[in-house]
C-alpha cells in the first residue's frame, strides 16, 4: 500500500473523528477496520481487513509516522479480543517506526469513592471490564518502557457527539426521543454530577497528543466540557431541540434481568455503578501542560443535536427504543 502519514485503527465514532481532523488538516490518513467506512469521509483512504493479521497490519500502517489505536470489540467480548487487538496496534506501530496515540477510557481506576479522577489515581478496578483496561494500560506502558513503541494515552469520560449511537448515554436513548418530543431514558441517579465528554474534542485532542514530543510516554486525561449534572446535561439536549425536558430512569432490576437474555445489557449494567454518584474526571494536566482544551457544554450539545436532526431520523423509531433503548445505553467512551 502506499504511504500515508497517519493511519488510525477503527472505524467508530472516535476513529472518525480523529481522521476528520486530520483530513481537515490537510494529512494524509489511512482508516483501517474490518468491515470498511460506512460513510465516505472526504480526503480519508479506507482499508479492510484484520490488524490482527501481521502482514496486513504492517501493509496499512507502512510508512505512517503516527498510528491511532481507536479499535474497540463488542462490549461482550472484551476480555477474549481487546488485549489481542490492542498488541496487533503495538507490533504495527512498532514495525512501522511510529509513534502509537491510544485511546483509552477510565475503567480501570474503578469507583469515584468522592474524589475526581486525575492522572495519578491508582488503578483499583472492581469489574471484569475495568480489569481488562487496567492490565492493557500496563502493558502499554511497558512497550513504551521498553523501547519498542513511543506511546501516548488519551483517557476520555464517557462520550457523546456524532455518531455516538448507542454507546453513549447521551444518545440514542435520549436525542432523538428529545427530537420526537418524548421522554429520555438514562441511567444511575440523574442528579449526580458526571463528566461527559465530547467526541470531535477527543478527535482533536488525540491528534495533538501526537503531535507532541512531550506527550509521550504519559497518561493524559483529554478535557471535557464542564462537569454537570445527567439532568442538567439532558435539559440541554431538550432545550437544542426545542421541546421539553423530561426523563425516565432504567430502573436496576429491570436491567439485571434483561441482562439474564441480553448480553449486552448484562456489560452495561456491570458500568451502571458510574453513575450512582459523583463521577468527575479531571482533566486540569493536559490544559495546564498541554493546553488542549474542550468545547464549552451548550455548544457540543447543540451540535450533537443538529447532527441527530441532519440524520432525519423518524419519531417513529424513538417509540420503538422505548425501554430497549434504555438498556442499550452505555456507559463506556468506546472508540
Amino acid at each position: 500500500m502506499d504511504a500515508v502519514d497517519h493511519v488510525v485503527l477503527g472505524a467508530g465514532a472516535v476513529g472518525l473523528a480523529i481522521a476528520e481532523v486530520l483530513a481537515r488538516r490537510g494529512e494524509s490518513v489511512r482508516v483501517v477496520n474490518r468491515s470498511g467506512l460506512r460513510e465516505p469521509v472526504a480526503g480519508v483512504q479506507s482499508v479492510t481487513g484484520n490488524v490482527s493479521d501481521p502482514a496486513f497490519a504492517a501493509s496499512s500502517t507502512h510508512g505512517a509516522r503516527v498510528v491511532y489505536q481507536a479499535l474497540n470489540p463488542p462490549y461482550h467480548r472484551w476480555a477474549q479480543e481487546f488485549p489481542g487487538l490492542q498488541s496487533a496496534a503495538i507490533a504495527a506501530a512498532q514495525a512501522a517506526d511510529a509513534r502509537l496515540v491510544v485511546m483509552d477510557n477510565v475503567y480501570m481506576y474503578g469507583r469515584a469513592d468522592g474524589r475526581p479522577f486525575t492522572e495519578d489515581r491508582s488503578y483499583d478496578a472492581h469489574t471484569r471490564k475495568g480489569r481488562v483496561r487496567a492490565q492493557m494500560a500496563r502493558d502499554l506502558m511497558a512497550a513504551h518502557d521498553a523501547g519498542r513503541v513511543q506511546v501516548t494515552v488519551g483517557r476520555a469520560s464517557d462520550f457523546f457527539g456524532p455518531r455516538a449511537g448507542q454507546q453513549s448515554l447521551i444518545g440514542d436513548s435520549v436525542i432523538p426521543r428529545a427530537l420526537a418530543d418524548k421522554t429520555a431514558w438514562v441511567m444511575g441517579d440523574p442528579d449526580m454530577p458526571h463528566t461527559y465528554t465530547f467526541i470531535p474534542d477527543i478527535g482533536e485532542n488525540l491528534v495533538s497528543l501526537g503531535e507532541r514530543d512531550d506527550a509521550l510516554g504519559r497518561v493524559w486525561h483529554l478535557p471535557s466540557p464542564e462537569t454537570r449534572t445527567t439532568r442538567e446535561v439532558v435539559a440541554l439536549v431538550y432545550r437544542a431541540a426545542g421541546t421539553n425536558p423530561r426523563l425516565r430512569v432504567a430502573p436496576a432490576p429491570l436491567m439485571r434481568a434483561l441482562g439474564l437474555v441480553n448480553r449486552t445489557v448484562r456489560e452495561i449494567h456491570e458500568m451502571r455503578y458510574e453513575f450512582d454518584e459523583p463521577f468527575i474526571v479531571d482533566a486540569s494536566r493536559a490544559q495546564t501542560e498541554l493546553g488542549l482544551r474542550a468545547t464549552p457544554l451548550a455548544d457540543a450539545v447543540e451540535h450533537t443535536v443538529r447532527w441527530y436532526r441532519a440524520q432525519a431520523t423518524p419519531s417513529s423509531r424513538a417509540d420503538r427504543k422505548g425501554t430497549a433503548a434504555a438498556a442499550s445505553a452505555t456507559a463506556a467512551p468506546m472508540p
